[in-house]
């Protein structure tokens, strides 16, 4: 696949790239992306989640009323759940939701989103650039020449680049990362990707091991 590198103003630079067929052309995996998406997702969860089981509540264990006579069903303990206050039955305690998952798998759920990406025509290729300051103008003028202000958009750097990140970091919808840090999660979210002509190379070094 041959794509035409555009630099910051919207314009065609005149330049031509190719993008690896080992990366882009690769037949897409739904199950290794939908893994690798889930497992993303479940690494984000704190899962410090916690409910007072029975033998946690603080309450006095004396018998509340007694066994027989009453006309109602015996209770031994204020805790019970079925009282108000009660402790929770089962209730949900801290845990860790990650889950491994090997790397060849993610290798391929990282291919296959490129791919789809690629297939749906939603990658452009920049020519390498940066700024001279932080500044949010500079990267919502960028946005602006490639009529991309308000789509989900993610910028793939070769290295990280300060000046960029910052700018970019407060637009809405907008996300920057680094070839190295890119995840599947984030190429599927992006409506479209806008990957530097010299993290190209730096994509095929990881992806092609």
């Amino acid at each position: 696949m041959e794509l035409s590198v555009i630099n910051i103003k919207g314009e065609d630079t005149g330049k031509k790239i190719s993008l690896s067929e080992d990366i882009f052309g690769v037949e897409p995996n739904e199950h290794a992306i939908y893994l690798d998406v889930k497992q993303y997702l479940a690494n984000q969860r704190q899962g410090t989640h916690k409910a007072k089981e029975r033998a946690e509540v603080s309450y006095s264990t004396r018998k509340i009323k007694r066994q027989k006579g009453t006309g109602g069903a015996r209770a031994g303990s204020i805790k019970s759940p079925v009282f108000v206050g009660g402790g929770r039955i089962f209730g949900p305690r801290p845990r860790d939701y990650g889950f491994k998952l090997n790397k060849k798998v993610k290798t391929l759920a990282r291919k296959s989103a490129f791919a789809v990406k690629a297939n749906a025509n939603s990658i452009s290729v920049l020519e390498a650039f940066t700024f001279d300051a932080p500044k949010t103008k500079s990267y919502l003028n960028v946005l602006n020449a490639l009529s991309l202000v308000g789509t989900k958009t993610l910028l793939i750097l070769p290295a990280n680049d300060a000046n960029v990140y910052l700018s970019g970091r407060n637009v809405p919808k907008a996300k920057i990362t680094t070839a190295d840090m890119v995840n599947t999660y984030d190429l599927m979210n992006a409506d479209r990707l806008l990957i530097s002509e010299p993290a190209l190379s730096v994509l095929e070094t990881l992806l092609n091991k």
